[in-house]
């Protein structure tokens, strides 16, 4: 019989931004995270990314090609960005899926502001037990969430499950800066300027602080390149945005 020590060291663990915390905790903690900043994530978007997130998302879109027969699962996008850009770029029905409830009541008042009364559902899920059919969708996106994920690799697989052959996944994902000059500014203003910004703005210095560090700990580009191969995806690839503050990431169900 185990003592509770050696129980306790044997429980798998993950990341929290720069702590070490058990797997089972982890969802509760980002959880937590989003709830705090959910009335101001959008806003707290544009200020501390001079608004070139619009930017990013646009070219996740672009690349996308939504169709009006294109049925879209869209993970982590409470707030609805990525849906209701994807449906004024002419795509079909959207889901957004999001583990956090607080996200998804600001993502459903903001579409019934804009008169957006139908075409986007709004399921509370957990990315890596989707509640949804196998090939039941054409598109599965993730914007800015894969690093909060426990075990990235379910997600992925789960993502590819859900597609359909022909589908295609895109993940747009905060990522590590490959111009050395730039580098050493982004992590000045990470660690520096973004925990004040969020003290100031969102009320919530240790939610920035958390981000700052989770993309630290994000697999680096070719790395989860692998990671989507080593699930199934098909052709995957990346594209460097602004010297790889982000990058877009590209697989197929074939």
């Amino acid at each position: 019989m185990k003592t509770d020590e050696s129980a306790q060291s044997s429980a798998k663990t993950t990341h929290f931004g720069f702590r070490e915390v058990r797997e089972e905790d982890k969802a509760s903690m980002v959880r937590a995270v989003f709830d705090g900043v959910a009335p101001s994530y959008d806003l707290m978007n544009d200020l501390m990314s001079g608004g070139i997130h619009r930017l990013w998302k646009a070219e996740l879109i672009n690349t996308l090609k939504p169709r009006p027969d294109m049925k879209l699962l869209d993970l982590g996008g409470g707030t609805g960005d990525i849906a209701f850009r994807f449906r004024a770029k002419g795509g079909g029905p959207v889901t957004v899926c999001d583990i956090n409830k607080e996200m998804l009541s600001v993502g459903r008042d903001r579409a019934i502001d804009r008169a957006i009364l139908d075409g986007i559902d709004w399921v509370c899920g957990d990315a890596e037990t989707l509640p949804f059919p196998d090939r039941s969708v054409d598109a599965v996106t993730i914007a800015f969430c894969l690093r909060n994920v426990t075990r990235i690799d379910l997600a992925l697989a789960e993502a590819r499950r859900v597609l359909r052959p022909g589908g295609r996944f895109l993940c747009l994902e905060f990522s590590h800066v490959v111009l050395p000059g730039l580098a050493q500014l982004y992590d000045q203003y990470s660690f520096k300027v973004l925990p004040l910004m969020g003290k100031l703005v969102a009320g919530n210095r240790d939610a920035y602080q958390y981000l700052a560090e989770s993309i630290r700990k994000f697999p680096r580009q070719a790395e989860l390149v692998e990671r989507m191969t080593a699930v199934g995806f098909e052709r995957a690839s990346y594209r460097n945005l602004t010297g790889g503050i982000a990058a877009l990431h590209s697989g197929w169900r074939l």
